[in-house]
């Protein structure tokens, strides 16, 4: 850039500088422009208060006619022959002189002869229009609903009714069981524990659906009158004129989980067609959470049914599920880990569409719905009746229930608690429970009732414990002879004469390295049923044992700041005691085979076992891990009595001497 350019850019900025100087408003003229943009401002804000508003269409005659016929289809009569209909928005009757009462209008009542003759005098145009909208309101009610309009709207009262195992609260809302709070158990979650609620109105609730001509009506939608006719009974009705009736009958059990409901009705004749065969029944259950380990609550939480004369079966507990069945249903079940909620039909529903989903909130697990239909007449007295179990997983209460309710065929409610399949299922039924039921009526304390029931098990099969050491010693003893054999025909083309020469000494001396087996084998469904039978155990539940809180659950002792993979965020004791007991138990085994020692791929194989067990049981119940802890210790025990008790060096001579017997020859 040279000289030149340079001072003429400088000249132009002066020039610029001068005339924005020279130009710039005065104070007086800054002055008036703030008034100016002040006024302009109160302008726009008192914009609104200037608003008017929109009156709506005045009423004719024709609404007159039809407020009228309303209240005289939907109203309810007293001893005099009046009708009255009463809402959130009218407050109305009619008579022989004529239609009387009052609408709301925002925070004033007004006649209903000056809304109906557009008299709005001292009214806002707001209440003109909220009295004529209610109105109109009132008459489209009617319409829709008939005589059921009379039971739209009002206060929602609750009747609570208890034995000494729940409390079962009633609404007249939907005239339903509104909550179900048991006495017994506590929650495992939340910050203080607290009754169980297996049901409550704010995400749970039921329905039935009355279909007429042309309109469907949902029970959930009206106000039920309640009677408490007796300390354990509650009706709840609809008055629908004309005679007619239709409500439902409670009965709170005296002393189980039970309610019955029953369907009672006069004069529906009146209100639903003839051909009126079937009534739909809607169930919608939030399932929450109640114990404190999430996986295994979730991992046994699902809808259960049962075809009358079949067995029952289910919904898939993992991910979401449905079925639409079609057939005689006697049961469903909303099920978690401890707890089911069971709708029972006295005779069966016809259909019924299940849906589980699942919920990721830290409060609840699945969302579960059931729409089903029963056979029902419109014919008066009890058209279907249905009993609810809202209660424990307990197999001896489940199977009362079934000797009370299930008639002939049974109701195989004992299906609520998972004790496994086949053989596994049958000894938790005919062994483990009866014994479990046994001790717990005279020990209160379950760690002691465990291993009380480890060492009847360990009586039971100890014969074949002691037969299988007896068989391990024997095969210690020819340890010597079988190297020679080795040593005598090496390499893999003496393989199988090896093998001949091996067999013929075990036959000689009477051995088998196949008697070792049969004490593992019975052992085999014994373990395999206990673990279905811990977790499942609500005896168990809120059970404490040294430092256990719940045997039920897993026994945390550390919460990890990390997850690991398979392991999981946290360490259980129980489980880490039987691991370390489970390795030297491993061992101890390894020691008595011969030579056991000569296999280093299955000496690894061995160990590798105990640690996987780590990862799988970390997150089971911490009552299962003692029992196998318990078990080991007591087999590590009998080891060492047996070692101690039996005389190898006899036992090798026994054997030899048999050896030199003459063998029998077949033929």
């Amino acid at each position: 850039m040279d000289k030149n350019t340079l001072l003429g850019l400088l000249l132009m900025a002066a020039c610029m500088f001068g005339f924005m100087y020279f130009n710039k408003p005065s104070d007086e003229e800054l002055a008036r422009r703030k008034a100016e943009q002040e006024q302009l401002a109160a302008g726009r804000n008192a914009a609104p208060e200037t608003a008017t508003v929109t009156l709506t269409d005045s009423l004719g005659g024709s609404d007159a006619s039809a407020l009228a016929a309303a209240v005289r289809t939907a109203g309810k009569p007293d001893s005099n022959g009046k009708l009255s209909l009463i809402n959130e928005v009218v407050d109305l009757s009619i008579d022989s002189t004529g239609l009387k009462g009052t609408v709301k209008a925002a925070s004033a009542n007004v006649s209903v002869s000056d809304v109906l003759a557009n008299r709005f005098d001292g009214l806002t145009p707001e209440q003109q229009n909220e009295a004529v909208n209610n109105v109109r309101k009132t008459i489209a009610q009617v319409q829709k609903y008939k005589s059921f309009a009379r039971h739209l709207g009002g206060s929602n009262d609750s009747v609570v009714v208890e034995n000494d195992l729940m409390k079962v609260t009633f609404d007249t809302r939907g005239g339903i069981v509104s909550q179900v709070e048991l006495k017994k158990y506590k929650t495992e979650v939340g910050a203080e524990p607290a009754n169980i609620r297996l049901f409550n109105g704010e995400n749970d609730g039921y329905g039935f659906t009355l279909t007429t001509s042309d309109q469907r009506f949902n029970t959930r939608e009206f106000n039920f009158k309640p009677t408490v006719e007796n300390d354990s009974t509650v009706l709840m009705t609809l008055d629908l004129g004309t005679g007619a009736q239709w409500g439902l009958r409670y009965t709170v059990h005296h002393s189980k989980y039970l309610v019955k409901m029953d369907i009672v009705q006069k004069g529906m004749g009146s209100i639903l067609p003839e051909s009126t065969s079937t009534i739909d029944f809607n169930w919608h259950n939030q399932m929450a959470r109640n114990e404190k380990g999430r996986t295994f609550e979730e991992r046994n939480s699902a809808i259960h049914y049962k075809f009358v004369g079949e067995g029952p079966d289910e919904l898939s507990a993992i991910g979401d599920d449905s079925e639409q069945l079609t057939g005689r249903i006697k049961w469903f079940a909303f099920k978690n880990q401890f707890f089911s909620s069971v709708l029972i039909a006295d005779d069966y529903l016809s259909s019924a569409n299940l849906n589980s989903t699942e919920i990721k909130d830290s409060r609840f697990l699945k969302d579960m719905t059931a729409h089903a239909t029963a056979p029902y007449t419109i014919g008066d007295g009890t058209p279907a009746g249905f009993f609810f179990y809202f209660g424990p997983n307990d197999y001896p209460l489940l199977s009362s229930i079934d000797d009370e309710i299930g008639g002939d065929e049974g109701l195989s409610l004992t299906r609520l608690v998972p004790l496994g399949w086949g053989i596994f299922r049958w000894i938790n039924q005919f062994i483990v429970i009866p014994v479990f039921s046994f001790l717990g009526r005279f020990i209160s304390d379950y760690g002691i009732i465990i291993l009380l029931l480890t060492i009847f098990i360990k009586i039971i099969i100890f014969p074949f414990t002691y037969k299988s050491f007896k068989s391990q010693a024997r095969m210690r003893v020819l340890a010597p002879e079988i190297k020679e054999i080795n040593d005598k025909y090496p390499g893999q083309e003496n393989a199988m004469k090896r093998q001949q020469e091996t067999m013929a000494l075990y036959s000689r001396a009477g051995a088998s390295p196949f008697s070792g087996c049969l004490p593992l084998i019975l052992q085999m469904p014994v373990l395999v049923a206990m673990f279905s039978f811990f977790p499942s155990a609500i005896e168990l539940r809120g059970q404490s044992f040294l430092w256990v809180h719940d045997l039920s659950a897993p026994d945390y002792i550390l919460a990890l700041p990390f997850s690991i993979p398979f392991y999981g965020d946290h360490v259980s004791l129980f489980c880490l005691l039987m691991t370390i007991v489970n390795i030297v138990y491993t061992r101890i085994n390894m020691q008595n085979q011969p030579g056991g020692n000569s296999m280093p791929g299955m000496k690894w194989m061995m160990y590798l076992m105990p640690v996987m067990f780590l990862f799988i049981f970390n997150d089971y119940a911490a009552g299962l891990s003692y029992y196998y802890f318990l078990s080991l210790m007591i087999t590590i025990l009998q080891t060492w009595i047996f070692r101690k008790t039996i005389d190898e060096k006899k036992v090798r001579a026994e054997m030899l001497a048999n050896a030199k017997k003459p063998r029998k020859k077949s033929g």
